[in-house]
């Protein structure tokens, strides 16, 4: 899946820089052979052409950067480190840099920083970081009131080694954790003793990552444990990340001997979630073919798989309430209903279509718990075992979005995490008896966000579909027309713009710069059909929601086509690029990372493509080419244009959007554009799509970006 985790540093451990601006960037290892190009920092390299094209459905679609694909090539390589030298070269001489790179710095360490919790067996596991520290530890203690200890700690070295997921044993007694290097999220499994800290001997590598999730369920004695997994590679060889099954192993046994459990055959481009019921008594299979659709639903009996729902019932998410897995569908509920169904198959609908578009759903005392968004406003309601409204839990009303929920069946109580605009992520205790919500833990800023205001415009698609739009300011930043604006969305996958700490991009507010997050077709913040409407035949509805919230803002004056920066990443980078090839007279300044541009060959030529089908389309579909070549931005850049100023991102390693993406669309966008505005690549070496970054590099990408965007929008000096 195409997920790209937002720039505030402090918020995630996620996709996408700082060590101060320019002077200290790692990634930039120049080559030898463009060093005569180091003193032409207001011109880009040279970007040749050579013929090159595919003919599908009757149509000749020209690739003239094709030769940019092959990052082996010696002339791509050069190409690479001078594009890099430029863009240090530029980036370095806007007078802004050091002064933005410190103030976001300052923002950045805030107190330490927890996520991800789960409970298994009465102890409480989670992710903590303490800022400027590079990987977050995981952590376990006694819930509620045990001493917190550290249980892996992936710090030492250069902080490239990142976790990519754990998975605690049905006792707590165990832990399986996830490990990848360098941005790849290709995933080796380990296995630690939780009372000792002793790292076993078991080593699982291939265990998914990047094209497909990782997965993990233990075995109900503790003895070993099912996982996705590649097929292994023969011996030299890399691996094909297509075709992933689910193994068994066993503990103390080698990883070469670990059998085909499931999903033999199931799909090249399969994907599994595994669910395990209290006790690990019941396993559950949530399978995918591809990214963004239905789930198929399989539950174990013995050795055998029963599928119990299919597509058609158009599952997302599901959890284990007792011995019934209850599961979100969407068959004719575009809200979603909530199914039980039990160990033998029978399926119950145990919560109707209700207000607002379900989200989430967890267990509490003897019922559930379930997560609603409509637009950009998040709650949660605890039901009974019988479905009945217990009450809605007492979280803020708006402004605030729910991450997730930490709960153990048949307990009364669960920690429920959420964080907001101005909110560091928090956890907070909830009794499901007295419905008191008590905060025990909150992440403490490095600054006031009390006095940022939080408004709701709406701007009008071209079908006239309303798109809410959250324009955040400081206190005095009024509507004058020209106040530099960032503009941010992302509209695709089933994932919602939910309100989050705007941590270190405080800093673009304090001077007067005003932020803006848009809720686009594509996400699922309405339900499933505002997804659907942004899929496929439908995804051009995703850029014209985009250009409606942009036009809205200049409408209600807060900005004009001078000051209006936009801003995304993966899905969100296609996003851009559909958006400044379209509309290149109405954006100031574009910042987009590890982006999708040359849609066609996304699919043909890069193996995530072909998982990513489920939500373009496919272009062997005649229909679905034609619509594809309408809007994939390299198709679509036009020959002396005036392309606004551009800054775009990319990971040598990245597993999810090719690197050669943003190599090509850079090169035609420089060769194309007739302003005198800076189009700039950057190319981290040793990073991915973002997933697992160290600190730095996630906090450098904010001063990176807030300071393209003040030079270019003229945010004031201060």
């Amino acid at each position: 899946m195409l997920v790209w985790p937002r720039l505030s540093a402090a918020a995630d451990a996620g996709n996408h820089h700082v060590n101060p601006l320019l002077r200290r960037l790692p990634v930039l290892a120049l080559a030898a052979a463009v060093a005569a190009h180091a003193d032409s920092g207001s011109k880009p390299p040279a970007s040749p052409t050579h013929p090159a094209s595919s003919n599908l459905h009757g149509v000749t679609v020209d690739d003239p950067y094709r030769w940019l694909e092959n990052p082996d090539d010696p002339a791509v390589q050069a190409w690479i480190a001078a594009q890099n030298q430029h863009t240090e070269a530029v980036l370095a001489a806007m007078p802004d840099g050091e002064a933005m790179t410190h103030r976001v710095q300052q923002l950045a360490v805030t107190s330490t920083t927890r996520s991800s919790p789960l409970l298994a067996g009465g102890t409480l596991f989670y992710m903590q970081e303490t800022p400027p520290q590079p990987q977050p530890q995981l952590m376990a203690q006694k819930w509620p009131d045990g001493k917190a200890r550290v249980l892996v700690d992936l710090n030492a070295g250069d902080g490239n080694t990142a976790m990519t997921g754990y998975w605690p044993s049905p006792s707590g007694r165990y832990l399986a954790y996830g490990t990848a290097e360098g941005g790849s999220e290709l995933t080796t499994l380990h296995v630690l003793d939780v009372a000792t800290g002793k790292v076993m001997s078991d080593a699982l590598p291939y265990a998914g990552g990047g094209t497909t999730p990782q997965g993990v369920a233990w075995d109900a004695d503790e003895h070993g444990l099912t996982y996705v997994r590649f097929p292994l590679p023969p011996a030299g060889t890399e691996v094909r990340q297509f075709d992933a099954t689910l193994v068994h192993h066993v503990i103390g046994q080698p990883s070469a001997s670990d059998e085909v459990v499931f999903g033999k055959g199931y799909s090249k481009v399969a994907e599994y979630r595994l669910l395990s019921s209290p006790g690990a008594k019941q396993l559950a299979v949530l399978a995918n073919v591809g990214d963004g659709g239905p789930a198929e639903v399989y539950l174990r009996e013995g050795t055998h798989w029963n599928k119990v729902l299919g597509d058609e019932a158009n599952v997302r998410v599901a959890a284990w309430v007792g011995q019934r897995l209850f599961v979100t569908s969407f068959a004719d509920a575009p809200r979603g209903k909530v199914l039980a169904v039990d160990e033998r198959g029978k399926v119950d609908t145990m919560l109707p279509q209700r207000d607002g578009a379900l989200q989430d759903v967890a267990p509490i005392a003897d019922g559930f718990l379930v997560t609603r968004s409509w637009g950009p406003d998040w709650w949660m309601e605890q039901y009974d075992a019988h479905g009945t409204l217990v009450r809605r839990l007492p979280l803020p009303q708006h402004g605030i979005g729910i991450e997730g929920v930490a709960a153990e069946q048949g307990q009364d109580r669960a920690l429920i995490t959420y964080g907001g605009w101005t909110l560091p992520s928090r956890w907070a205790d909830y009794d499901a008896k007295t419905g008191v919500l008590h905060t025990v833990f909150e992440v403490k800023p490095a600054a006031d966000y009390s006095k940022v205001q939080v408004q709701r415009i709406d701007g009008t698609s071209k079908d006239g579909t309303k798109i809410p739009v959250t324009v955040l300011s400081m206190p005095g930043t009024t509507t004058n027309g020209q106040r530099p604006t960032i503009l941010y969305s992302y509209g695709g996958y089933d994932i919602p713009i939910a309100p989050h700490f705007i941590a270190s991009e405080l800093a673009w507010l304090e001077r007067g710069g005003v932020l803006a997050f848009a809720n686009i077709r594509g996400g699922n913040e309405n339900g499933e059909d505002w997804h659907a409407q942004g899929q496929k035949l439908l995804k051009q509805n995703v850029f014209d929601d985009f250009h409606a919230a942009a036009l809205a803002l200049i409408d209600t004056h807060w900005t004009d086509r001078r000051h209006l920066g936009i801003l995304g990443g993966s899905n969100g980078g296609l996003l851009m690029g559909a958006a400044l090839v379209e509309h290149p007279q109405d954006y100031r300044a574009v910042v987009s990372m590890v982006g999708i541009y040359d849609v066609i060959r996304h699919e043909t030529n890069f193996a995530n493509g072909a998982y990513n089908v489920s939500e373009y389309g496919t272009v062997s579909d005649p229909a679905q080419f034609k619509a594809t070549l309408a809007y994939s931005p390299l198709q679509n850049v036009k020959p002396h244009t005036a392309y606004p100023a551009v800054l775009m991102t990319t990971g040598a390693n990245d597993p999810r959007v090719a690197p050669w993406q943003s190599r090509k669309f850079t090169a035609a966008l420089q060769n194309a554009t007739t302003s005198d505005a800076p189009i700039l690549l950057l190319t981290r070496m040793n990073a991915g799509h973002g997933i697992g970054a160290p600190f730095s590099q996630r906090v450098g990408n904010t001063a990176i970006m807030l300071t393209f965007f003040a030079q270019e929008l003229g945010l004031d000096t201060k």
